[in-house]
C-alpha cells in the first residue's frame, strides 16, 4: 500500500513570490505535504521556501510531476534530476507522470518503465500517475505492477465524482488523490454545500474537502491566503453525517474543469 498523506498543499498556478509565500504560510500553518510539477514553473521557489522554513526534509512529503515533453527514456530521469536540484533535495517522495498524452509519440510502456527506473535509482520513493482513465491505468499496471502505483491523481469534486474510475482504483488498491476538489471555487457557492456548512458551523471549502477525505481520498487544495490555508486544514476534523454525504453525492454533474486536448485520455 502506498504511504500517502491525506492532506497536502497544491501549488498549481502559483509562481514567483506568490508561491514562496504560500508554501511558507502553509508550512507555518502545519502542512507537511507539498505538491508541485515541472510544468508549474515553480519548483525552485518551492525548494527555496522549504529551505527557508528550517523544517527537516524527513518531515516533509514532496510530490512532483514529469511533464509530457520529458517522457522519453533518455529525458525522464535527467528531467527529474533537474527537478530535484530545484527542489534542493536528493529524492522526492512521489513522482507522477502528469498526463497520459496519448498523442505525444512516447509509448506508455516507455515512460512507465523510465519512471520505475527513477525509483530504482533512488530519485523518488514512490511513483504514480495522474489523469489516467481505467484502460490506461490497466496498461500502467501491466508495465510496473499495481503495488508500484502509489496513486492516480485525478480531478474530483462534488460536481465530478468519477465513481466508475474511483471504484476501479480502490479495487486495485491504488490510492486516489483529488485535485480541483473545489472545482475552481464553483462548489463554494453551491446551496447544498453552503447549507451543510451552516449546519456544521464550517466553511463551504471545509465541507467539500471533508467530503473527499471521508471517501478516502487525499486532497491538495491551494491558497494564497494564510487564513484559508489554516481554515482548509480544519476539514480534517469536520465530521460529515451520512445524510450530508448523500446530499453531496447528489451534486454529480460531470462538471469537468480540466481536459487539455492531446494530453487527456478518453474519460470513463
Amino acid at each position: 500500500m502506498s504511504n500517502m498523506p491525506a492532506f497536502g498543499l497544491g501549488t498549481f498556478r502559483l509562481q514567483g513570490q506568490v508561491v514562496i509565500d504560500s508554501v511558507r504560510n502553509g508550512l507555518e500553518a502545519g502542512y507537511r505535504a507539498i505538491d508541485t510539477a515541472q510544468i508549474y514553473g515553480n519548483e525552485a521557489e518551492v525548494g527555496e521556501a522549504i529551505a527557508a522554513s528550517g523544517i527537516a526534509r524527513k518531515d516533509l512529503f514532496l510530490t512532483t510531476k514529469i511533464w509530457v515533453d520529458n517522457y522519453s527514456r533518455n529525458k525522464l530521469i535527467p528531467s527529474l534530476k533537474d527537478s530535484l536540484k530545484k527542489l534542493r533535495t536528493d529524492e522526492v517522495d512521489l513522482t507522477l507522470v502528469h498526463w497520459p498524452a496519448p498523442d505525444n509519440g512516447v509509448s506508455l510502456e516507455e515512460f512507465m518503465s523510465a519512471l520505475a527506473e527513477a525509483k530504482s535509482q533512488g530519485l523518488t520513493k514512490q511513483i504514480g500517475v495522474s489523469n489516467f482513465n481505467i484502460e490506461l491505468t490497466k496498461q500502467a499496471i501491466a508495465v510496473v505492477g499495481k503495488e508500484n502505483i502509489a496513486t492516480n491523481q485525478i480531478e474530483l469534486s462534488p460536481y465530478l465524482q468519477s465513481r466508475k474510475l474511483v471504484a476501479f482504483l480502490q479495487q486495485e488498491g491504488i490510492h486516489v488523490t483529488s485535485y480541483m476538489t473545489l472545482a475552481y471555487g464553483k462548489v463554494l457557492g453551491d446551496p447544498v454545500i453552503c447549507s451543510i456548512a451552516e449546519r456544521r458551523q464550517a466553511t463551504p471549502a471545509q465541507v467539500a474537502l471533508a467530503w473527499a477525505l471521508r471517501l478516502g481520498y487525499s486532497v491538495i487544495p491551494s491558497s494564497t491566503k494564510r487564513e484559508n490555508l489554516a481554515s482548509n486544514l480544519l476539514a480534517q476534523t469536520l465530521q460529515l453525517t451520512d445524510e450530508d454525504m448523500a446530499d453531496i453525492a447528489a451534486l454529480e454533474r460531470n462538471g469537468r474543469e480540466v481536459s487539455p486536448e492531446g494530453l487527456a485520455p478518453q474519460w470513463d
